[in-house]
C-alpha cells in the first residue's frame, strides 16, 4: 500500500513537471492554480511539496530569453488593469463635469432666448437690491426716530397746554 502511494505521488509529480515544461514552452501564464488544474492535482499537493512549488515560482519568473516564450506576467496585467480602471474613473469624472457645463450653458442660452430669463447683469442687480434693502432699513430706522421725537414733542405740547389752561393767570387775560 505504501508503494502504491509512492507511485501515485511520483505520477502526480511527473504530471506537474510536464505541466511546468509545457507552460514554459507555450508562454502561458504560470500560476499554482493553473498548473494544478493542468496536471490534475490538488493545489495542496503543490503546497505540500516545496520543491515543486519552488520550481513553479522559478518558472513563473523565468525571462523570455531563457527558454520562455515572451508572456505578460500576472503582476503587469494587474498593474495595467489598475491603471486602466483609474484612467476610466478620471475620464468618467471629466465627462460628468463637461456634461454639467454643457447643460448649464445650453440651459442659460435657452432661458435667455425664450425671454423668460433674467437679465444678463444679474450680479449688478443683486448688488443694487442689497444696497436698496440697506437704504430701506436705514430709512425705517430714521422714521422710527422721528416718530418718537414727534410723539415726545406732542406730549410736551399737551403738558404745556394743560399747564397754561390750568394756571390762574390764563383766566385773567
Amino acid at each position: 500500500m505504501i508503494d502504491g502511494k509512492r507511485a501515485d505521488s511520483a505520477r502526480r509529480r511527473e504530471r506537474v513537471t510536464q505541466a511546468i515544461e509545457a507552460a514554459l514552452t507555450s508562454g502561458g501564464d504560470i500560476t499554482v492554480s493553473g498548473l494544478a488544474r493542468v496536471a490534475r492535482v490538488d493545489r495542496t499537493f503543490l503546497y505540500r511539496h516545496r520543491d515543486l512549488l519552488e520550481r513553479i515560482h522559478v518558472a513563473a519568473n523565468t525571462p523570455a530569453d531563457q527558454g520562455r516564450v515572451a508572456a505578460v506576467s500576472r503582476a503587469s496585467l494587474q498593474t495595467d488593469l489598475a491603471n486602466a480602471l483609474d484612467r476610466n474613473r478620471r475620464l468618467t469624472a471629466r465627462v460628468r463635469r463637461l456634461e454639467k457645463r454643457l447643460s448649464s450653458s445650453l440651459g442659460e442660452s435657452v432661458w435667455a432666448e425664450s425671454g423668460l430669463g433674467a437679465p444678463v447683469d444679474i450680479d449688478q442687480l443683486q448688488r443694487r437690491i442689497a444696497t436698496l434693502e440697506q437704504e430701506l432699513v436705514d430709512q425705517n430706522n430714521e422714521l422710527e426716530e422721528r416718530t418718537e421725537e414727534l410723539e415726545a414733542a406732542r406730549a410736551a405740547n399737551r403738558e404745556l397746554t394743560r399747564a397754561l389752561n390750568s394756571s390762574p393767570d390764563h383766566l385773567k387775560g
